[in-house]
């Protein structure tokens, strides 16, 4: 059996992970996977990892950021670039098509439709989760709301993100043997991980500087790469660890007491499944709330930047409660990617 999976944006970071790593449980199962990009994408995290893939047009509108002005933009664009993804799914002869997110998911479900071949789309924006359904069958991730509807619109299931096989693996001696490396870091406090991705959003930065300002009981390791340089001039008055961009987060996340991350879905759910309870800034990436803690309840505190304090402080007043529904969640998590990818080819067979 084979399959095109359709990616929205560059190829280097969340789409393309989440991508991936449903690659990974659908090869497990005999599966040929096949990528479709964007013409310009550079496609860096397939190359990594030995992934070729086929260069099409995936128009992007914004994602959650969308306004009604790009997302007309993308529209015009739309009419070529799903006539292209036809003419590939035929002339490869795939068997289905998955659509991740965003253009991915509309290009890939439209093109799928053309071609008269079964498809798939994994929706997380409001753009991709109006058109989709209509075509295909669709699977809602935690960032859009209806993720927390008790019933569903019609033609969608919910899925949480397929994660990287070794999510749950992270080692907490080798995250304090790399930690060890920092001059400033003392194994007899405290650690907590402040991070919003790969890339360092400035209200990270703010949410970081605000705890180290309040209290020094505490080991905060910054980590990712700032959109910013002038970021970090913050960072150097204050008694904060910078490690930058590591891969060794799972380690990292193993070995932490706390977490403080962006309300978003994939990073939330490494952590997890570290087992290692969390405080979600909201409003940190371009504005958007999506209310993580309520997708993930009793294992996520929920917090402004002005408040992550005393929102810090609360989850270790509840520090149990919260790392026994981590526990919960730790599962369902790492089953995403082998749970989805069933419930995918049991309705193609």
């Amino acid at each position: 059996m084979k399959v095109l999976l359709v990616v929205t944006g560059r190829g280097l970071g969340g789409d393309a992970a989440i991508a991936l790593n449903l690659i990974k449980s659908f090869e497990k199962r005999g599966v040929d996977c096949e990528i479709a990009l964007d013409e310009s994408a550079p496609g860096i995290l397939f190359k990594k990892h030995g992934y070729s893939w086929h260069k099409i047009s995936i128009p992007q509108a914004g994602g959650h950021a969308a306004t009604k002005l790009s997302a007309a933009k993308g529209a015009l664009k739309l009419i070529a670039a799903t006539f292209k993804a036809r003419g590939l799914i035929r002339r490869e002869k795939y068997d289905f098509v998955i659509g991740i997110l965003g253009g991915g998911a509309i290009v890939g479900s439209l093109g799928a439709k053309l071609a008269r071949k079964k498809a798939f789309s994994l929706i997380s924006t409001p753009l991709d989760s109006k058109v989709c359904p209509k075509f295909n069958e669709c699977f809602i991730l935690p960032d859009l709301d209806k993720f927390k509807w008790d019933t569903l619109p019609k033609n969608t299931d919910k899925s949480f993100y397929p994660l990287p096989q070794d999510a749950g693996d992270g080692d907490e001696g080798v995250g304090l043997s790399k930690l060890r490396e920092f001059p400033d870091f003392d194994e007899n406090k405290r650690t907590i991980v402040f991070s919003s991705g790969s890339s360092i959003f400035k209200g990270m930065i703010d949410g970081v500087c605000h705890v180290a300002d309040f209290t020094d009981e505490f080991n905060l390791v910054l980590v990712g790469l700032p959109l910013h340089d002038e970021y970090l001039d913050e960072i150097e008055k204050r008694n904060i660890i910078y490690a930058g961009y590591v891969d060794w987060i799972n380690h990292l996340f193993k070995y932490a007491d706390l977490a403080v991350l962006t309300d978003d879905g994939v990073s939330l759910q490494e952590a997890l499944c570290s087992e290692t309870p969390i405080v979600a800034l909201t409003h940190v990436k371009w504005g958007r709330y999506q209310n993580m803690a309520g997708v993930f309840k009793g294992a996520i505190v929920e917090s402004s930047v002005d408040d992550v304090v005393k929102n810090v402080q609360y989850a270790f007043d509840n520090f149990e409660s919260l790392s026994k529904n981590t526990s919960k969640y730790a599962k369902l998590c790492l089953e995403a990617g082998d749970v989805l990818a069933d419930k995918m080819l049991k309705k193609v067979e």
